[in-house]
């Protein structure tokens, strides 16, 4: 009990804007919609009479067996831990605790997914078909995949990729390749250890790096 208490006092929070900030007209049943959210952008399926059915990493659940507390907003405190500990639930919210203050783009993945949009009440039937507790995973099973198989039949991140496309920039370059073979020596020389079998994972890895890049 106590360790809710003290943790309510960083999740628990009012709500960022009012309800009436939103538009409800602007919004057709099985509309996808995308907001900012911490580092990354969170999506939500429209299902209606102001309700927004969205996959979101959650901490509280862990923690607390408060209905009333984990059905509030969902804060940036709870989501991020909610991302760590790997527990999400597909659920429903206001458009305005969807939002979470932010403004709402409507169907903009029509103009990048080469797929055609399902019919709107096949992607809300999808969309409320999942809801309930899932397997979390930021890579391969978040909030973007959820929609997109709600509204094209297959479920891929583009958030995803692009980051998997920096990482592997990143990491398979031939810079990578050359801090690895020096940190490789740097690290025999200062442990007086240079033999074969230290020598050879070194020149393995960098020339493995050195390849991919």
């Amino acid at each position: 009990m106590f360790l809710y208490q003290l943790l309510s006092f960083f999740f628990v929070t009012s709500k960022k804007e009012e309800e009436s900030k939103y538009d409800l007209s602007l919004y057709k049943r099985g509309d996808l919609l995308e907001v900012p959210r911490t580092l990354f952008t969170h999506f939500g399926i429209y299902l209606g009479n102001n309700r927004v059915a969205h996959l979101i990493p959650d901490i509280l659940p862990v923690i607390s067996k408060n209905k009333s507390a984990i059905a509030k907003m969902v804060t940036n405190n709870r989501l991020l831990l909610g991302v760590i500990t790997k527990v999400a639930s597909v659920r429903v919210d206001s458009v305005a605790d969807f939002a979470y203050g932010s403004e709402i783009l409507v169907n903009h993945m029509d103009k990048v997914c080469s797929q055609p949009a399902l019919d709107g009440d096949e992607v809300a039937r999808r969309a409320e078909k999942l809801l309930g507790s899932v397997t979390y995973s930021l890579l391969w099973y978040n909030c973007e995949h959820y929609v997109m198989y709600c509204r094209y039949g297959m479920a891929i991140s583009y958030q995803t990729y692009q980051f998997c496309t920096t990482v592997r920039k990143i990491v398979c370059s031939r810079m990578s390749s050359y801090l690895t073979a020096l940190c490789g020596v740097g690290i025999m020389l200062y442990l007086g250890c240079v033999t074969p079998l230290t020598v050879l994972p070194t020149l393995l890895i960098s020339f493995t790096i050195w390849m991919a890049a």
